[in-house]
């Protein structure tokens, strides 16, 4: 399944409804899930690999848990935004 921004434009209660529905797609019914995501909080929080693109370009990869602890990527990314 690829997904394009599915939070975009969407309330809180909606964007967590959204992910949840991600995250039972994929580990209930072992769908694999391609997203594409600014809300990198969301999504990393989900990734079982995820990359950071910057002006079109791999900055950064990994799981989405090493993500989530890089301090680059939490001061870029993730200040402020759960």
């Amino acid at each position: 399944l690829l997904l394009d921004e599915p939070s975009l434009g969407l309330a809180p209660l909606l964007v967590k409804q959204i992910f949840t529905a991600i995250k039972d797609l994929n580990e209930r019914e072992g769908m694999t899930v391609f997203l594409v995501e600014q809300n990198a909080f969301h999504a990393l929080k989900l990734a079982h690999r995820a990359y950071v693109m910057v002006n079109g370009n791999i900055a950064m990869s990994g799981t989405g848990k090493e993500l989530l602890a890089s301090p680059e990527i939490r001061a870029a990314y993730l200040e402020g935004s759960h």
